[in-house]
C-alpha cells in the first residue's frame, strides 16, 4: 500500500507540474540573488554646461495628452516616453514635436527612464522571468534581476552594473532619442544605496564606495551615448534624488574629479520640505541642500517635486509653503498631488 500510495502523489504531482510548466530550481528553494560578473566597462567623459533653459516644469508620467500640454504654460515636460508605460502607448516623435511646441516659446520634453530597477510592463521585460506564486525572479531569470519592490508592485531591483543590463537600458535610450525627446530624467539613482545596505534582503551587497562608482559610471555611460555615439550634443541627462553620489565624485577609483557634477545637466529631487503633508525635518533638507547646491552653484537648475496638493481649490498652506521654500532657495518647483500617481497636469494659480 505504501508504494501504491507514493506512485499516486509521484503521478499526481506530474499532473500539477504538467499543467503549469516545469518548476526551476530557484522557485523551489525560493529566491536567490545570483551576483553578475559581467562588470560594465568603464565609461568615457561627456561634460556639458548645457542645463535647462525654462523655469516651468510639468512632471507627468501617466496619460499625458501632447495637445493639453502644448495648450499649457510648462516650458518644461517630464513626461514617460509612452502614455501607459507600454510599447503600443509610445509617442511617436510628431507628438513630441507637437509638445515642444509652446504658444511664444519652445518647450524642453525629458523622458522618464528607471535606471535602478526594472518593470515588467516595458517591452523589454518577460513575464516567465518572474515566479507565478512568490513574484520574484526564478531560475529563468538574468542575474541582474532581483527582489521586487513592495512599494511598487511590477518594479524589480536590478544589479545595474551588469553589462547585459545596461544594454538593455541603452536600446531604451536609443528608442528615447530616436523619438525626438530633448534628455532623460533619470530614476532609481538611489539604487546604490540599497546595494550596499547588507540587510537589503538580497543575501548580498557590496560596498557603498563600489555601488556609487558603479552608479556614476553608469550615468556617465548613458550621457556619452547620447552626446557622442549619437551626436546628440546637448542631451539633458537629470538624475532624480540620488544627491549623495556627490560626496562620492571626488576622483576615486577609475573615476576623475567631478566626472558626475560635470556630466549631468542638473537634479530632480523628491520629498524635500514634505513628505506628503508632513514636514520634513529641517535638519535633513538642510543636509541634502548641501549637495543639491552643488549642482546649482555649477550653473545647473534644480527641479523639486513635493507631493503636497490634497486637491483642494484655492491651495492649502502647504502647497504655498513649498512654492515659497523652493523659490526662495532658487530652485524649481512642481507641487504634485498627494496620491503620488502623476497622472494629470496639475495647474492652479502660480502653477506654472
Amino acid at each position: 500500500m505504501k508504494s501504491s500510495r507514493n506512485a499516486l502523489w509521484i503521478f499526481l504531482t506530474l499532473i500539477v507540474v504538467s499543467a503549469c510548466g516545469p518548476v526551476p530550481l530557484q522557485r523551489l528553494g525560493g529566491y536567490q540573488c545570483i551576483p553578475c560578473t559581467d562588470l560594465a566597462d568603464q565609461a568615457d567623459n561627456s561634460p556639458t554646461a548645457v542645463t535647462l533653459a525654462g523655469t516651468d516644469w510639468l512632471y507627468q508620467l501617466q496619460e499625458a495628452d501632447p495637445t493639453e500640454i502644448e495648450a499649457t504654460d510648462f516650458d518644461i515636460a517630464v513626461i514617460d516616453y509612452s502614455k501607459d508605460g507600454e510599447e503600443a502607448g509610445r509617442y511617436s516623435a510628431g507628438e513630441i514635436a507637437i509638445l515642444k511646441s509652446g504658444s511664444t516659446f519652445t518647450r524642453q520634453v525629458v523622458a522618464y527612464l528607471s535606471i535602478g530597477e526594472a518593470e515588467d510592463y516595458r517591452y523589454y521585460f518577460e513575464p516567465s522571468w518572474v515566479s507565478f506564486i512568490e513574484k520574484q525572479p526564478d531560475s529563468s531569470a538574468p542575474c541582474w534581476l532581483a527582489r521586487t519592490n513592495p512599494d511598487w508592485e511590477g518594479n524589480y531591483k536590478v544589479q545595474y552594473w551588469s553589462e547585459d543590463w545596461q544594454q538593455i537600458v541603452l536600446a531604451y535610450l536609443d528608442r528615447i532619442i530616436d523619438d525626438g525627446f530633448d534628455g532623460v530624467y533619470l530614476d532609481i539613482i538611489d539604487a546604490f544605496e540599497y546595494w550596499s545596505d547588507r540587510n537589503n534582503g538580497e543575501g548580498y551587497y557590496i560596498s557603498e564606495r563600489e555601488a556609487a562608482v558603479r552608479m556614476i559610471n553608469f550615468v556617465k555611460r548613458l550621457a556619452y551615448h547620447a552626446r557622442f555615439i549619437r551626436g546628440k550634443t546637448d542631451f539633458l541627462v537629470i538624475p532624480q534624488n540620488g544627491e549623495r553620489l556627490l560626496s562620492y565624485d571626488s576622483g576615486i577609483d577609475y573615476l576623475g574629479a567631478d566626472d558626475y557634477l560635470n556630466t549631468i545637466s542638473g537634479i530632480g529631487v523628491e520629498d524635500l520640505y514634505y513628505d506628503e503633508t508632513t514636514s520634513v525635518s529641517p535638519s535633513i533638507t538642510a543636509a541634502r541642500e548641501v549637495l543639491i547646491n552643488e549642482v546649482q552653484d555649477a550653473g545647473k537648475k534644480v527641479l523639486v517635486v513635493d507631493y503636497v496638493d490634497q486637491g483642494s481649490r484655492p491651495v492649502g498652506s502647504t502647497v504655498t509653503d513649498f512654492l515659497d521654500k523652493a523659490a526662495t532657495d532658487g530652485y524649481l518647483p512642481y507641487a504634485a498631488r498627494t496620491d503620488r500617481e502623476l497622472d494629470e497636469i496639475n495647474s492652479f494659480p502660480g502653477q506654472p
